[in-house]
């Protein structure tokens, strides 16, 4: 095994601090990429796809449950496979606490092409409880480009894509696929990618912070069981 070099710590000292003027350099091109992202067009969803889930027959609409932003985790579980996505599976091992998407008026779910009758025996040997839809009756996997035809045969690959209501509308802001998921799974992180941002008030563009007329970013942080859903 190849181990770090071992040296004083006034040496480790002024490594790190060399290594800290990049780090912020990098957070900031980040904001900036972030900013950018949310700069972004968006395009309406027209299509009416149904999903299953817990409670039956859902809608695009019906998966934001009522808040202005949804985020969906393109989970790689094909019709014919007998478990999910080990990969998958280890993403939504990390996800927290949805409450803190929730309470910045965000959603998010889990969609598979598999069956529900084959989700809902695996999510329970996860012990998962988040919230999650088959696909199988429409063509919206194929439509955000996570089950693609290559030679003939169908490959699903993982993604995720996020979405913005208003009113009865359903807007398509971004998607991203495999090594863009990489380092997701926090609240911030989901958040990142969506329309609205963090909401907090030194993000730009201006006037998204104060959406969902409430305190904006981290003043409406709570502990989970405090929020009012």
């Amino acid at each position: 095994m190849s181990l770090p070099e071992i040296v004083s710590r006034e040496q480790w000292r002024a490594a790190r601090e060399e290594l800290l003027v990049k780090e912020k350099a990098a957070t900031r091109a980040r904001d900036a990429l972030n900013a950018e992202r949310r700069r972004l067009p968006m395009v309406e969803v027209e299509e009416e796809y149904v999903f299953e889930g817990g409670d039956g027959k859902a809608t695009l609409l019906d998966l934001f449950e009522g808040r202005h932003q949804l985020v969906v985790y393109h989970f790689m579980f094909a019709p014919e496979w007998d478990a999910g996505c080990r990969s998958c599976s280890g993403f939504l091992d990390q996800i927290g606490h949805l409450a803190h998407l929730k309470a910045r008026g965000t959603t998010f779910v889990a969609v598979s092409r598999a069956p529900f009758t084959r989700i809902l025996p695996f999510k329970a040997r996860m012990g998962w409880t988040l919230p999650w839809f088959s696909s199988f009756a429409s063509d919206f996997n194929r439509d955000f480009e996570v089950t693609l035809e290559l030679d003939g045969e169908l490959v699903e690959r993982p993604g995720v894509s996020c979405f913005l209501r208003d009113r009865d509308r359903v807007f398509h802001t971004y998607s991203t696929y495999e090594r863009g998921l990489d380092g997701l799974g926090s609240t911030t992180g989901f958040l990142d990618l969506t329309a609205l941002g963090r909401q907090e008030e030194w993000e730009e563009p201006k006037g998204r912070a104060s959406t969902l007329g409430a305190p904006a970013g981290s003043e409406r942080v709570r502990y989970h069981d405090e929020y009012d859903d």
